[in-house]
């Protein structure tokens, strides 16, 4: 097992979770025992807003407590929200449709919430896929492996030297593309009936992709049925308790609802893990070489100002690490 690994504790029910999580899935405020799950919204006024906005009372995907959701800024026009109890935080939309969302303009630079250029940027995100697969290997060497959000493939490509490899992802040109390049990847998204034709894995993984999900908790309680015993899921998404996004807020770089629908910190991820008896074996805040074409895409965005693309940046690679993204290795239990 790797040496940065996270000392552990047990909770009362005997389920391990890392030492420095420990008290981190403390409640904000609690609700008071026995509220209902869906409960009246509470108005409450929020300076700088120029209106009365709605707390939200639900059950929280990750924690599985009823709560309190705390409604902290409007952006693209949906309330982001974040739970009492773990930290979650979650983005209201309405009439969102991923299928339309994501498809080829998602990857070339025509939405703005998207990639500049997936494809052109090939030989640098393989680059920085390969370290990923070598990450992964500490903790399962070989076996059975499934990218659920593939994109184009090039996730699999290097994983396939280790393991065998399949995807699922829901743009059907990315998974054409994938399956022209010789990748065994279903079109659709993570349900049973798809997950029953391709059987049990060693090893799943959602790269940037657990915060798209309409339902998170539910695709991996669904995935964790189709993981082998000692099996594991690697999973990399923004921290929503970071310093850079309680500081950056609603100008957050990965606050984009609504294809960004979910927020999670390290307490909301140890939360729903420990809820689906999961082990939390490892959990970082990784460096990543980023495509230059893609920081000053997201750059532009953020500040509003176009800019000129400029080809050579499709081939230029930055390292960077705000530490507001984060790595996390989840075990199922072995029998």
């Amino acid at each position: 097992m790797p040496e940065e690994r996270t000392q552990h504790y047990e909770d009362s029910k005997g389920r391990r979770g890392p030492e420095d999580l420990r008290g981190s899935v403390a409640p904000f405020n609690r609700v008071e025992e026995g509220a209902t799950a869906i409960a009246t919204p509470r108005t409450k006024n929020h300076e700088g807003f120029g209106s009365r906005v709605r707390d939200r009372s639900h059950v929280c995907l990750a924690c599985g407590q009823a709560s309190v959701y705390r409604f902290l800024y409007r952006k693209n026009g949906c309330d982001i929200l974040r739970c009492e109890q773990c930290g979650l935080g979650r983005a209201e939309t309405m009439g969102f449709d991923p299928e339309s969302y994501y498809t080829s303009d998602y990857f070339s630079g025509e939405r703005p919430d998207g990639y500049a250029d997936y494809i052109g940027t090939e030989n640098i995100l393989r680059r920085e896929f390969a370290g990923t697969v070598e990450f992964i290997r500490k903790f399962r060497a070989s076996g059975r492996l499934l990218d659920v959000g593939c994109a184009y493939g090039f996730f699999l490509h290097e994983a396939k030297r280790f393991f065998d490899v399949s995807g699922i992802e829901l743009a059907e040109d990315a998974a054409e593309h994938c399956r022209r390049s010789g990748l065994n990847v279903f079109t659709g998204q993570a349900d049973e009936t798809l997950l029953g034709r391709l059987g049990t894995t060693d090893v799943i993984v959602l790269l940037d992709v657990i915060e798209h999900l309409p339902s998170p908790r539910d695709t991996i309680a669904l995935l964790v049925n189709h993981l082998d015993p000692g099996g594991i899921i690697v999973i990399t998404t923004g921290d929503f308790g970071s310093l850079y996004s309680r500081v950056a807020g609603a100008h957050w770089r990965l606050m984009t609802p609504p294809q960004h629908l979910w927020f999670f910190s390290q307490a909301s991820m140890l939360a729903m893990a420990i809820s689906l008896g999961l082990e939390v074996e490892h959990l970082d805040h990784p460096w990543k070489v980023v495509p230059l074409s893609l920081i000053s895409f997201q750059l532009t965005r953020m500040s509003g100002i176009r800019s000129k693309r400029i080809a050579i940046s499709n081939r230029l690679g930055l390292p960077v690490n705000l530490f507001d993204a984060m790595r996390v290795v989840l075990r199922k239990p072995s029998r």
